[in-house]
Order: C-alpha cells, then sequence, then structure tokens
C-alpha cells in the first residue's frame, strides 16, 4: 500500500443497495479506504441501521454538527453506538462548542470543517465574511489547533498552508480526476491534493458513478503505482 493514499469514499445517496454494491466494489490492498456518510444517508429510513452493522471499515459521519455546545453533546453521545472513526463539526460553531464535543469524543476522531469547498470570495462576501478564503481558512484552522481536534476539512488549495498551522490529519474534499467541477468551486487533482500534504481525499462522483472498479483502477494509476 502506497504511503499516506488514504480515500475516503463519499456514500452519497440513500440507497443501501447502492452503498453494498459501493463497498464490494472498492475493495483494494493498493489503498487505504474509509467510508464517508452524510446527512443524505444517515437520515434515510435505513440508513442509520446499516451503519451499525458495518464492521472493519473506516467509518467517516459526515453530520457537520452546527449548534450550541450543548446540542452537539447531545448528538456525539447519541451516536456513540454506531462505534465511527471520524466525525465534523463546523468550527463556525465556536470555541466552546468544539472544545465540549473533543472533551465526549472518546475514541472517536473529532473533524473541524473549515469553509466549505462550494464558496469562493465573492460567496462569502454575501454571507457576510470579511476575510478571504485562505485567510478564513487560516484562522478556522488555528481555531482547531486550539480546541485540539483530530483533524480539519478543507480545500487541497489551503493545504499547503495550513499544514504549517494545524499539525493533525488534513481531509480534502473537491478530488477530481478530471476537471469537472460540479458544484464545487475549489477543485484538484488527487496526485496534486497529496503532493501539497492531504492526508486523506474525499471522493464521490468520480468513483462511484460508472464503473467502479474501473474508476478505482484508473485512480490507482494516476498515482503511479
Amino acid at each position: 500500500m502506497g504511503k499516506n493514499k488514504n480515500i475516503f469514499i463519499a456514500c452519497d445517496t440513500n440507497n443501501i443497495k447502492k452503498v453494498k454494491k459501493i463497498i464490494k466494489e472498492t475493495q483494494t490492498n493498493k489503498l487505504r479506504i474509509g467510508y464517508k456518510f452524510g446527512l443524505e444517508f444517515i437520515n434515510s429510513k435505513n440508513g442509520r441501521s446499516f451503519i451499525s452493522k458495518i464492521k472493519n471499515k473506516i467509518i467517516f459521519a459526515d453530520l457537520k454538527l452546527n449548534d450550541i455546545p450543548n446540542t452537539c453533546i447531545s448528538t456525539v453521545k447519541a451516536i456513540k453506538d454506531l462505534k465511527v472513526n471520524y466525525l465534523t463539526i463546523h468550527i463556525s460553531s465556536g470555541l466552546e462548542a468544539l472544545k465540549a464535543v473533543k472533551k465526549v469524543s472518546g475514541k472517536i476522531k473529532i473533524v473541524g470543517v473549515t469553509t466549505l469547498t462550494s464558496l469562493d470570495n465573492k460567496n462569502l462576501k454575501q454571507i457576510g465574511y470579511t476575510k478571504s478564503v485562505k485567510n478564513l481558512v487560516a484562522h478556522q484552522a488555528k481555531l482547531a489547533t486550539k480546541a485540539n481536534l483530530d483533524a480539519i476539512v478543507c480545500s487541497a488549495h489551503e493545504v499547503s498552508k495550513i499544514k504549517n498551522i494545524f499539525k493533525k490529519e488534513i481531509i480534502t474534499p473537491g478530488i477530481r480526476l478530471k476537471k469537472n467541477y460540479n458544484d464545487q468551486k475549489r477543485v484538484m487533482t488527487p496526485k496534486k491534493a497529496f503532493k501539497n500534504g492531504s492526508s486523506w481525499l474525499v471522493m464521490g462522483r468520480s468513483l462511484i458513478k460508472g464503473n467502479i472498479n474501473k474508476n478505482i483502477n484508473n485512480l490507482i494509476k494516476h498515482l503511479n503505482y
């Protein structure tokens, strides 16, 4: 297995049959694979129950908590039975919430979400932020360090700057083998993202649409195995 070639596959669906297919067809010893489940799957009728039955896989619960400290704490306690490995919280929840969640997390790695990769400087201005994307993400990384979080999520474009501020795992979405942006603004190829210093890449559509096995093999080739 290549050093540091960690890929989270985004299971962005509410179809359990499709998720079973994704898990089955992405088994490889050339990459370290984890599975990311977002709000769509976890909130679907049988999604939670399905996750609770997954064994011996790295599970990333992308809940993107963003609430008052007490609600965030209660949510972490409520999902403990799922035995997930990673859980996301928006850094914009504030330092108090971040510290509180980290305190009750146990074995779950708490991942701070910086600025979503669907946003650019223009969007930030619309929301009311005065900082640029890069400066805001750097500021958020400092907060994540202060809260002793286990990992952060940021675009691959910010990684080279962020790794000097945040010394633990950096997870990067917005990864494309080809220049296909969809609803992401800040995208990058897997090879370049790892070169920049990403610990994990999150890949969804580019791996799970079409022939999954072929897509995985293309990714392995792209990473020069």
